[in-house]
C-alpha cells in the first residue's frame, strides 16, 4: 500500500511510492567488471519542500550473501512537474554528476529516466550516459539501470528488487543472505520486471 504523508509537498504526491527505506539485492554485470550479486539500501525522504532526497549504497555480495566490498554510493534530488515530467540531479562517489529527465507512466507507479547531461572528474572511469526504469511492483521497488561508455554501447548493467523496511526494524544479515539466494529468479537484464 502506498502511503501519502500529510506533510508531503502536493507536487510530490505522484512520487509518494518512492518514499521510505528500501533494502534488497540485485545483479551487476558490465563488460570489464566482474559480474556480481549486490545488496542495496536506498532511502527516499522529504522535508516538505518540492523535492525528494535520495541516497543509495550498494555492495558486492559473496556466494553466501555476505557483504564483500562497496560498489557505489549515489545521492540526489527528484522533482516532478504537473505534466508528469520527472527530473533528477544525482552525484556518484566515482566522480560523476548527472542530470536525468524522464516521465511518470500514465496510471501506474513507474518512472522511465535517461541522462541529459553527464559531468565527470578526471579520475572517474569512462561513462557516456544511462537509462533507468523504476517501478512499484507488488509492494516492492524494482529498478533496472543501463549505461554506456565510449567503448560499450548502452546496455543493462544493474537491476534490483527492494523491499520496504521500517526504520524501527533493522534488516539482519540473514535476511540479506536470503534475498541474495533468490537472485536466481531475477532476469538477466532486469527489464522483465516491468513487462
Amino acid at each position: 500500500m502506498i502511503e501519502i504523508p500529510s506533510d508531503l509537498h502536493p507536487d510530490l504526491v505522484p512520487l509518494a511510492f518512492l518514499l521510505g527505506r528500501w533494502e534488497g539485492a540485485g545483479v551487476f554485470d558490465f563488460p570489464g567488471d566482474q559480474k556480481a550479486n549486490f545488496g542495496q539500501e536506498a532511502v527516499f525522504t522529504h522535508d516538505g519542500r518540492d523535492f525528494i532526497e535520495y541516497v543509495s549504497h550498494t555492495w558486492a555480495l559473496d556466494s553466501e550473501g555476505r557483504k564483500v566490498r562497496p560498489i557505489e554510493t549515489e545521492s540526489g534530488f527528484w522533482r516532478i512537474g504537473k505534466d508528469r515530467k520527472v527530473e533528477v540531479v544525482m552525484v556518484r562517489d566515482q566522480g560523476v554528476v548527472e542530470v536525468w529527465y524522464g516521465e511518470l507512466a500514465d496510471q501506474k507507479p513507474q518512472i522511465d529516466l535517461a541522462t541529459d547531461a553527464v559531468a565527470r572528474t578526471a579520475s572517474s572511469g569512462p561513462y557516456s550516459g544511462g537509462k533507468r526504469l523504476y517501478g512499484y511492483v507488488k509492494g516492492d521497488l524494482m529498478w533496472v539501470g543501463e549505461k554506456s561508455t565510449p567503448e560499450v554501447p548502452l546496455r543493462p548493467y544493474m537491476s534490483a528488487q527492494l523491499k520496504k523496511v521500517s526504520s524501527a526494524v533493522a534488516v539482519t544479515p540473514e535476511q540479506v543472505e536470503d534475498w541474495a539466494k533468490d537472485l536466481g529468479d531475477l532476469p538477466d537484464d532486469g527489464i522483465a520486471f516491468f513487462k
